[in-house]
């Protein structure tokens, strides 16, 4: 029986497995423009050998994509891929495969303005909500961003980190789900530089965040709201300058 259950949850991991292979090749290729807007997907006996998945995955995989609203199924037509104007950008993976293929500066900026309209009153209501042990974690989190030897991965990580905290604080369900557009706008920035960063910027990065965490400990949301705002606005002009090629 139990070798039984074993093969049983081997399949079920591997249907898994397959089931997210399809969807981001299928949803790179979307986003890259290998399968055009309003043009037809392959039939699925095609797809199903080019990936070599079953019948029943391959229909998984597209529902999916559905749900996101990359494609649309026609019945004795297709799938289709869908007007971009239809797509999903909140949802984390498409905002990946986005920095997969590569995004132009003007997706770059909509991506921090949105962080720009979501994040400050993120921490305004941290402010006002956030409980002791809450803000205690974002001051450890914020001090972390100033440790010697960050690489640009290791700071990413801890800032990410520090943001997806602050946005659980907020103890709003609607700013909690953000995480994934959050997640993917600093982790994006940072895959777009291999360089390590400048001295001095991890203590900088700190100093500005540690600067949100004495707002919210003071419950003064104005003042979150706007320390919040210019930690932005640099990273906005950091991942500008990066992706023109300058230096940050």
């Amino acid at each position: 029986m139990q070798n039984a259950l074993a093969g049983v949850g081997s399949a079920i991991q591997l249907s898994r497995n397959s089931h997210g292979q399809v969807v981001n090749a299928l949803g790179r290729a979307i986003v890259s423009g290998e399968f055009a807007v309003g043009g037809l997907l392959p039939g699925d006996v095609e797809l199903a050998q080019r990936f070599q998945v079953s019948r029943t995955v391959l229909r998984e995989a597209m529902k999916t994509l559905t749900a996101k609203g990359l494609v649309v199924p026609k019945a004795r037509i297709g799938t289709r891929v869908t007007d971009k104007a239809f797509w999903n950008l909140f949802d984390a993976d498409i905002l990946t495969w986005h920095f997969d293929v590569g995004v132009s500066e003007e997706f770059l900026l909509h991506l921090y303005d949105i962080r720009l309209a979501f994040e400050p009153a993120a921490a305004a209501l941290a402010a006002e909500r956030a409980t002791q042990d809450e803000i205690d974690e974002l001051d450890r989190l914020a001090e972390s961003l100033g440790d010697e030897g960050h690489s640009v991965e290791t700071l990413a990580f801890a800032d990410l980190r520090f943001h997806l905290a602050l946005a659980a604080a907020s103890r709003n369900p609607f700013m909690r789900t953000l995480g994934g557009l959050i997640k993917a706008a600093l982790m994006g920035a940072f895959r777009m530089s291999s360089l390590p960063p400048e001295k001095g910027r991890g203590n900088d990065v700190r100093v500005s965040h540690l600067a949100i965490v004495e707002a919210i400990r003071a419950r003064d949301p104005a003042a979150a709201r706007l320390t919040m705002e210019k930690v932005i606005q640099v990273g906005r002009q950091r991942a500008q300058a990066t992706h023109r090629g300058e230096s940050v």
